[in-house]
């Protein structure tokens, strides 16, 4: 006998279908749409090394593996080896707000413009540049950003491939947005003969982040064997979402090495806390890259007890660096 539901019956039932699926939804369950479907997982991004000298990428993916584990917050990290052609990345294209890592492309757009109409720069512009990379002043970051303007800045980036950045709107440079990706690209064209920097240019921007003063000096540097080379350019900057930035860009170069390191991160609960999970990854790459002999120190910076710069200009953050 075949049995024929009731238009009442089935009505009837759809509504406390209907009721059983909106409860589900509104206590935050998942309701599958079919028998065996299994909700999508969400897959954390995991260090990839590459290298043409045998060993060195696994040692790489594991120690800076290391480093992070159980660290919070996000962090995306940068390495090239220019002699064994060692790559490692982690988040290379996760946006980050910039804060004063960016002074480093503002100087990079400077010299590029100045290069199309080939003129040196001026004694004014040499002294902001200065006090922007070596301190980290944000008044002279100011006046060379508005004097480029964001269509020459722009420029610069169009050439240099930095396709991923983004310039901060409304003269707020420090809300420039940048990667890991980009950050490396920018560093490579400090460290190698290119077409978009001249070589007194390269050779400009790396003498400054040689003398950044000692208390901006932390970050990617920490852990370096004292006969490499260091050049550092640091940023931090908190803000209502995603906590403290805080970022390091270096070139280094010694011991048979030419490497560049970039570590951004943010959702730190403090500045201190982001520094030291910057180090605890570029310790462990100096290290796999530059073994420290008995006869050789490291090198170790401690951000100053008051590492706040002047005033970052982003909207409605007090403090920043």
């Amino acid at each position: 006998m075949t049995y024929r539901m009731s238009r009442t019956h089935r009505i009837s039932r759809t509504s406390r279908r209907a009721r059983v699926l909106a409860a589900g939804i509104g206590a935050g369950l998942l309701v599958p749409l079919a028998v065996g479907a299994a909700p999508a997982s969400a897959t954390t991004p995991q260090v990839s090394c590459t290298s043409n000298q045998a060993g060195l990428a696994a040692k790489l993916k594991k120690d800076i593996t290391a480093a992070l584990a159980k660290r919070k917050g996000t962090v995306a990290v940068g390495l090239f080896e220019r002699a064994t052609n060692t790559t490692c990345t982690l988040r290379s294209g996760t946006a980050f707000d910039s804060a004063s890592v960016v002074k480093v492309t503002v100087l990079a757009a400077l010299l590029h413009d100045a290069k199309k109409t080939n003129r040196y720069l001026t004694d004014r512009e040499a002294k902001l540049a200065t006090a922007m990379i070596t301190k980290s002043d944000n008044a002279s970051t100011s006046t060379l950003w508005k004097q480029l303007g964001v269509k020459k800045i722009q420029a610069f980036l169009t050439a240099a491939k930095m396709t991923q950045t983004k310039p901060g709107a409304n003269n707020y440079w420090g809300l420039t947005q940048i990667t890991v990706r980009d950050e490396q690209r920018l560093l490579a064209l400090l460290t190698a003969k290119n077409s978009v920097l001249s070589d007194s240019a390269r050779a400009y921007i790396l003498k400054l982040m040689n003398k950044v003063v000692s208390s901006q000096r932390w970050g990617t540097p920490a852990g370096a064997p004292s006969t490499v080379k260091v050049h550092v350019k640091n940023g931090w900057l908190s803000r209502a979402t995603h906590g403290w930035r805080v970022h390091s860009v270096g070139t280094f170069k010694g011991g048979g090495r030419d490497y560049t390191i970039t570590v951004l991160t943010h959702g730190n609960p403090d500045m201190k806390y982001g520094v030291n999970t910057i180090q605890n990854v570029a310790k462990v790459i100096h290290k796999d890259l530059v073994p420290v002999t008995t006869s050789a120190s490291t090198q170790r910076y401690v951000p100053t007890n008051q590492p706040q710069e002047a005033t970052v200009p982003v909207p409605g953050v007090p403090t920043g660096g």
